[in-house]
């Protein structure tokens, strides 16, 4: 997949050529059509992606270089495998100079980006409250670093030509826009006179890009939020509000981070957008991180399907899913390692040789968590796949010892 992306700006907009893909769908909500009357674009969106001081001393190889790629290779089939994979990228890359460094202020190494390339992202989100961790000069090298990786990016900005810039992706002949704003910046101060740098929440303002979109003939806009109470498992008034406000500006899918813990997802009904039921996810949680508590260790891989009905001119989701994930630390044949594992991970795959008892109950554990805070206002959402090493009886998942 991520040889057919193909960049290209055009005035106002970024566009990725993607191959024409039509599968084979035989329902689409109330409605049977067939195969050749619509068409799909898949989206897989994940929550944090972090880089604490840990996992770089993990991923050190020599000098100045590093290997994150293990840290995905037990998802990396899922990320790839999607027609655009966003996720939102909590770091800068100020480059060495500057020191790699964990919390509070971020600066990962550059092979960080080049992992997530090689794991399948197309796009990352780089408006968030860690954005000027390392000054201006960390907000301009991570774009950078992300371009020279072939990776798209949304929220930050170069300067104001790149800032007025959105980004609309072809998928299959469905253009769906992806505008990313921050709710704070932790305090420090954006430079003055350089507002183009970085996306704060202003409703005004999304309202006005929404509509910059539409104009330009986005189908569907996703909007990511960076905003809500650190570790609340469930959203404030203050996110309440902004999606309210969003819903209202048109927006069909609200996407959101910070809390590095999951929050519950919810439909609503669109009121100027292109989808009559659109998409609320308050939190994704965390990818990865080495935030190691309960509810902070657990993230999801969320795949939407949208679909365009070509006879009747309409867009609909066809489909939402999700995948959880958990963040396994420790030994394993390699080394010291960070994986991500999916609740599917297949009894022929190693990963689980060298989890302990404990590892394996707190697998579980995040599991069920994840599917409890999901599904808390809505009921109905399955996974995505049957959990292969993981049985349920009596209502709880257990994991299965062979």
């Amino acid at each position: 997949m991520q040889s057919m992306l193909k960049p290209v700006l055009i005035h106002l907009l970024f566009f990725l050529q993607f191959n024409i893909i039509i599968p084979q769908v035989q329902d689409l909500s109330v409605n049977t059509f067939s195969s050749d009357s619509i068409i799909t674009a898949n989206i897989k969106i994940v929550g944090d992606l972090m880089c604490h001081s840990t996992q770089f001393k993990y991923a050190w190889v020599n000098a100045d270089s590093f290997d994150f790629t293990g840290v995905y290779r037990e998802v990396k089939k899922y990320l790839s495998d999607a027609d655009l994979t966003i996720g939102n990228l909590e770091t800068v890359t100020a480059g060495n100079s500057k020191k790699y460094s964990g919390y509070p202020f971020f600066n990962a190494p550059d092979d960080f980006i080049y992992a997530l390339k090689d794991a399948g992202f197309d796009l990352l989100i780089t408006a968030n409250n860690h954005v000027l961790d390392q000054g201006e000069k960390g907000v301009i090298r991570t774009i950078e670093k992300i371009s020279e990786n072939k990776l798209n990016y949304s929220g930050t900005a170069k300067n104001q030509n790149d800032k007025d810039s959105l980004r609309i992706f072809d998928i299959n002949n469905i253009k769906i826009a992806v505008l990313a704003y921050t709710e704070n910046t932790n305090g420090i101060p954006v430079p003055k006179g350089k507002d183009y740098l970085i996306n704060i929440v202003d409703s005004l303002r999304i309202k006005k890009d929404i509509e910059k979109a539409r104009t330009f003939g986005a189908d569907i806009v996703i909007v990511q939020f960076h905003f809500g109470v650190e570790y609340k498992r469930e959203p404030n008034k203050y996110q309440q509000d902004i999606v309210e406000k969003t819903i209202l500006a048109g927006a069909d899918i609200i996407i959101g981070s910070h809390p590095h813990v999951i929050q519950p997802l919810k439909y609503f009904k669109t009121i100027n957008g292109n989808i009559d039921t659109g998409l609320i996810a308050y939190s994704l949680g965390n990818f990865i991180s080495n935030q190691r508590w309960r509810y902070s260790d657990a993230g999801i891989i969320l795949n939407i399907e949208i679909a365009k009905n070509l006879k009747r001119d309409s867009f609909y989701i066809l489909k939402v899913s999700y995948l959880p994930t958990w963040v396994f630390r420790g030994e394993t044949d390699k080394g010291k390692e960070y994986i991500i594992l999916p609740a599917d991970t297949s009894g022929k795959n190693s990963t689980f040789n060298f989890l302990y008892a404990t590892d394996k109950k707190l697998m579980i554990e995040a599991f069920e968590d994840t599917k409890e805070s999901i599904t808390k206002y809505t009921g109905n959402i399955e996974l995505t796949v049957p959990f292969n090493l993981v049985k349920k009886y009596n209502g709880k998942y257990y994991f299965w010892i062979r």
